[in-house]
């Protein structure tokens, strides 16, 4: 079976001398949700942007499921990216036609209950919606498809505390165990207690790619008190 999820000396650069992702090398397997932590300019984003076929590699390469990215590709990865994507001026109902029309893979009805529990009206146009609600709409299209691999952009950044904890209880609740979820985000505490591997980028190499247990058992820390003391937060 091949990795979801595997980069071969993969590089990005800009220029001639910045280097964004560095000969990184990483294999993640199905069934999983890995933390992808870094500080800024880490090389998060690039990574996540290679994966979904935004950016083209400089050398090396990604494959998902054993795959380029690609059209093959983008049937079984959910992107969610950090900044909304969504046409403003339509219905909340009509964008999950639209993704229902757009991607086989879509569940509508998990999407119509996933609205009804954050009580968000379907019929509300978007551009009526607060920064939070917005995110919370375009969580719950990526994570209404029945994909492989989950990019979750910082899905819990734009929204208030005591929402968190239901947003963390819809991306447990609504994808398959056999998927995968690569999930950024610099609220490491939040999110931890759901996270079974955390990968850290520094500088765009890869610093560690570990369990989550077995940080807490051989290191006797959280992940977010190692990712500060790698970091020096």
């Amino acid at each position: 079976m091949n990795p979801i999820l595997e980069c071969r000396n993969l590089s990005k650069k800009y220029g001639n001398h910045f280097f964004a992702l560095n000969d990184l090398t990483l294999s993640l397997d199905s069934g999983q949700i890995v933390g992808l932590l870094g500080p800024n300019g880490s090389g998060k984003t690039t990574l996540i942007k290679l994966i979904n076929g935004l950016l083209n590699p400089s050398s090396g390469e990604v494959l998902i499921d054993g795959k380029a990215p690609g059209v093959d590709t983008k049937k079984i990865v959910s992107y969610l990216p950090e900044r909304t994507y969504l046409d403003e001026s339509m219905k909340v109902r009509d964008i999950i036609r639209f993704f229902a029309d757009f991607y086989d893979n879509f569940i509508t009805d998990r999407a119509y209950q996933m609205l009804s529990d954050l009580e968000i009206s379907a019929d509300a146009r978007l551009r009526t919606l607060s920064k939070g609600t917005k995110e919370k709409v375009q969580l719950i299209l990526v994570m209404s498809r029945d994909a492989k691999l989950y990019i979750l952009d910082e899905p819990i950044g734009g929204v208030d505390p005591a929402a968190r904890d239901y947003i963390l209880h819809t991306i447990l609740a609504n994808y398959n165990e056999e998927s995968t979820i690569l999930l950024s985000t610099h609220l490491i505490h939040d999110i931890e207690n759901i996270l079974d591997r955390v990968v850290f980028l520094k500088e765009g190499r890869l610093a560690m790619n570990a369990p989550v247990d077995d940080i807490r058992m051989e290191q006797g820390r959280s992940v977010d008190t190692l990712f500060r003391e790698v970091f020096r937060c």
